[in-house]
């Protein structure tokens, strides 16, 4: 027996309508239609408020069937993500068939932020990026789309939502991984420090180039090459082949005086 079919039993042996149901867990009755005809599925966050509602188990609610949604929602993402960069064409086709199977999933959507492309089209991505974070129960994809948000709004040249939206999200001055690094030890201790140091250098040379870009705009160009020049010395040190590519881009910075598309 699927989702759909036992929310529609249960409700119906509490001799409740769907509005009264919806209405009872704090949904819209459309949400309770579109279980019961098998459209959609239920948000992961209502599984312990329904089965409670009825109360009865979230085994015997969902039939083991959440996890193997889970599971379903996680294979398309993976495939998805794999197109990302090199054809986000496909990986769009991807979680797209996704979002058919599972209207409105909170982690279909945010992987689909990632290959919409908010420059070209802004308001696809604000349509999408809105109603992700007005629905969505998790903190990190509510963020996650806060993020591109902003980025879309400054695409449409409009910086007072961009700073808007980005105002919404937290300044945190720590991560898991750092978490992780300092409270345990072995194997776990190490892959948690090797992954944050490079995400932690990345977005140093990063932010070497936003201040490079605002001397650029102030007029000093000194101190823009002094940054990119520092921060070239920085690759080199930490010798990893992966940054080749910001070494070309901060060589033709420097050269073209950061008067060269990005």
């Amino acid at each position: 027996m699927n989702i759909g079919n036992k929310i529609r039993e249960l409700r119906k042996a509490r001799g409740i309508t769907q509005e009264e149901l919806a209405s009872s867990i704090g949904i819209s009755f459309q949400a309770v239609s579109k279980w019961e005809n098998n459209i959609a599925l239920p948000d992961i966050t209502l599984a312990p408020v329904l089965a409670s509602y009825f109360g009865i188990s979230m085994d015997e609610l969902f039939d083991y069937s959440l996890k193997e949604m889970e599971l379903d929602v996680n294979r398309i993402t993976t495939e998805a993500y794999q197109f990302r960069e090199s054809d986000p064409e496909k990986s769009r086709a991807i979680l797209e068939d996704g979002l058919h199977k599972y209207p409105d999933n909170d982690i279909l959507l945010n992987n689909l932020l990632y290959v919409l492309n908010y420059s070209k089209n802004p308001d696809e991505t604000i349509a999408v990026a809105s109603a992700l974070i007005e629905k969505t129960n998790h903190a990190d994809v509510k963020y996650d789309a806060l993020r591109f948000l902003a980025y879309a709004y400054k695409a449409k040249g409009d910086l007072k939502s961009a700073a808007a939206a980005i105002e919404q999200i937290p300044e945190i001055y720590f991560t898991k991984l750092t978490e992780i690094a300092y409270l345990l030890e072995g194997k776990e201790k190490y892959e948690a420090a090797e992954k944050q140091k490079w995400i932690s250098f990345e977005n140093l040379i990063q932010m070497m180039e936003k201040l490079a870009e605002y001397y650029d705009a102030e007029g000093k160009n000194d101190k823009a090459l002094a940054e990119r020049e520092q921060a070239l010395k920085l690759i080199s040190v930490m010798g990893n082949s992966s940054y080749d590519a910001y070494i070309h881009f901060f060589e033709k910075r420097i050269k073209m005086g950061g008067l060269i598309d990005g």
